[in-house]
């Protein structure tokens, strides 16, 4: 039978100490309990409770020396820890959250808070669960479109890497970078939309067939929707801009400058920049100096000239990403 009820691994070398836990904590949890430090780790890497209420002095490993250990291990470090003591000082807390628990909580317990903060730790691990499911659902749509494309895993994962770091040379924040980063591999998703005869033709494609062609800018903001979250919205407008241009000869609205969402404007460059330096069935690649000629030909045709020169500041950097994942 499947259930939802979390699981609790308490710590503590007092009987007495964990059975007041119990009496706060049973009726809504399953628990675990250790009165030793070993213990407490082999349960933590047996069972993969879902948090750790873990006191400090004990005989033997410290709780301290257990929550170092937790996080240092490959299976327990996202484990949420919570410290429940005697100890007060400010030093002591100040150690606990250095160490990477989560709370500190001073005895004798209140039973309201404990069973609030732990309700609330809880509440933050599932919606970490929820933003990296999210998070691996836009990275495989991502890749579906490659099954459709001459093009490989490394080029999403490459020009998703300029694109941060264009970004962050442009001054756009880390967090607003990182949203980018995760969104523009699914800049090319309107590509399953698109016949395999004109998406593989080996061939300059005929007027009819390159109108159905441009329609996977379309076709990809469709597929992801309209939604609430930030990733999402930025992946659709990336999805349906990044083939516009900065002097509005692009598709498929002709947008032209600041109308032009920046996510895409900044996807649009580095996606360029890694199409011409790669490989593909029918085409070389173009050597780096010829690829950034064009680039700095194309400023302020193609591309916005703001984020032209922010491309050759980080583009040190932009090699970097390039050389460590080429093409075998």
């Amino acid at each position: 039978m499947l259930t939802d009820t979390k699981t609790l691994l308490l710590v503590d070398d007092e009987p007495a100490n964990l059975q007041v836990l119990r009496n706060i904590l049973s009726d809504q949890y399953r628990l675990l309990f250790a009165k030793d430090g070993e213990r407490a780790l082999e349960l933590a890497r047996s069972e993969k409770p879902d948090l750790v209420l873990l006191d400090v002095m004990m005989p033997g490993m410290s709780g301290y020396e257990v929550c170092n250990a937790l996080k240092a291990g490959q299976d327990t470090r996202a484990i949420p820890v919570i410290f429940v003591t005697a100890l007060s000082d400010a030093d002591d807390e100040a150690r606990g959250f250095e160490l990477g628990a989560v709370d500190y909580l001073t005895k004798p317990v209140n039973a309201a808070i404990v069973r609030a903060r732990v309700k609330n730790h809880l509440s933050l691990v599932r919606m970490d669960e929820l933003i990296e499911t999210r998070l691996a659902v836009v990275q495989r749509l991502g890749r579906a479109a490659e099954y459709k494309d001459n093009e490989t895993g490394l080029h999403v994962i490459r020009m998703s890497h300029f694109s941060r770091l264009i970004a962050l040379e442009a001054g756009l924040g880390d967090a607003w970078s990182d949203t980018l980063l995760n969104a523009a591999p699914m800049h090319d998703i309107g590509k399953i939309g698109i016949p395999d005869a004109i998406l593989q033709k080996p061939g300059k494609l005929e007027p009819d067939e390159w109108a159905i062609m441009q329609r996977h800018a379309e076709i990809g903001a469709e597929i992801i929707g309209e939604d609430g979250s930030d990733l999402l919205n930025m992946a659709r407008e990336v999805a349906q801009n990044h083939h516009e241009k900065w002097d509005g000869s692009g598709y498929p609205q002709g947008l032209k400058g600041a109308a032009i969402p920046i996510s895409a404007r900044i996807v649009a460059l580095a996606d360029v920049f890694d199409a011409l330096t790669s490989e593909r069935p029918y085409k070389k690649a173009w050597p780096v100096e010829q690829a950034t000629d064009l680039i700095r030909e194309q400023s302020g045709k193609h591309f916005d000239p703001e984020l032209v020169g922010a491309f050759f500041r980080c583009l040190p950097a932009i090699l970097e990403v390039r050389q460590r994942w080429q093409e075998s």
